[in-house]
């Protein structure tokens, strides 16, 4: 199979290739990201690199039998302005119904975030099928909804594997089941107030040796491990939630190696960049057990 990835990342397409046992021949990636990139060829040192995806030439190109791409999403998503398509950012939407025009895969894959009913509709006339909604927390310890608007056969909902957040982590505790959806700003909010109150950033819980949290004063912090938590956003934590409930020791940002596996990516496969970037690729990533579920129904195809 040949493979062509538009906004590839740090490459969670050829890992999902990978999990669901599909066989790849050659992987072209468009990607400008330096740093992703540096992951990518560190870790699939075969994937042939394009460059930005406006200066593709479709005439360098093989017949493509997969097209896949999540073009990026700030113009569309509930958490930023919501400037749809005249976002430059998400204008690149376009370069890929461009190029899926030219190249005309046997099949494809698009993931975007949540958007407006008008901003998705526009997607599927241009595309010609209607999205999935996917919540990575089926197949994570993460709540992350995404639409994936696909022709491959067969799609339907994954099962739920049952991850919980406290089994995710490298230690201490957490305050709900799932985390919040994890995104490329997890690395912001050094200051620790401001952390809590304004960025509703995912945070987990230190004790001691004896098994106390530091610095959480009330109860329901304690119970039972505390479950999962919700998705990472850029929205903010309650000030009434929070104010009373932290200290500088009690506390911490979830671990490179927590991302990770929020994202179903192998533990420190995105090792070799500074920690701020790895964050950033992470939060911009896919949770690559939902898209390794979306391509085992190429399984059956004769491709």
């Amino acid at each position: 199979m040949k493979v062509l990835s538009l906004f590839d990342g740090m490459s969670c397409g050829q890992i999902a290739l990978e999990r669901a046992g599909i066989k790849v021949d050659n992987y072209f990636a468009s990607e400008i990201d330096k740093y992703a990139i540096q992951i990518t060829q560190k870790n699939y040192p075969k994937t042939i690199q394009l460059g930005d995806v406006t200066n593709i030439n479709t005439n360098d190109l093989p017949k493509i039998d997969l097209l896949i791409g999540g073009s990026p999403c700030q113009g569309f998503s509930f958490a930023g302005k919501q400037l749809n398509f005249e976002d430059p950012r998400s204008k690149l939407f376009f370069e890929y119904v461009n190029l899926k025009n030219k190249l005309k895969p046997a099949y494809f894959l698009l993931e975007n975030v949540k958007m407006k009913k008008e901003y998705q509709n526009i997607i599927s006339k241009h595309l010609g099928v209607e999205p999935i909604e996917i919540n990575s927390s089926l197949v994570s310890a993460q709540n992350r909804k995404r639409l994936y608007w696909t022709n491959i056969p067969g799609i339907a909902q994954p099962e739920d594997k049952g991850i919980l957040l406290k089994d995710t982590i490298e230690g201490g505790g957490v305050d709900r089941d799932k985390s919040y959806c994890l995104d490329a700003n997890y690395f912001k909010g050094t200051n620790l107030e401001q952390y809590l109150k304004k960025c509703r950033r995912q945070i987990v819980f230190n004790y001691s040796s004896s098994g106390k949290g530091h610095g959480i004063v009330e109860d329901r912090f304690y119970n039972s491990t505390l479950g999962k938590a919700h998705a990472l956003t850029a929205a903010g934590y309650s000030k009434r939630s929070f104010s009373r409930v932290y200290n500088k020791d009690g506390i911490r940002k979830l671990t490179n190696i927590e991302c990770e596996r929020l994202q179903t990516i192998p533990d420190n496969y995105t090792e070799g960049v500074s920690n701020t970037q790895r964050y950033k690729m992470i939060g911009n990533g896919w949770t690559v057990d939902v898209i390794a579920h979306i391509f085992k129904g190429l399984l059956n195809e004769n491709i």
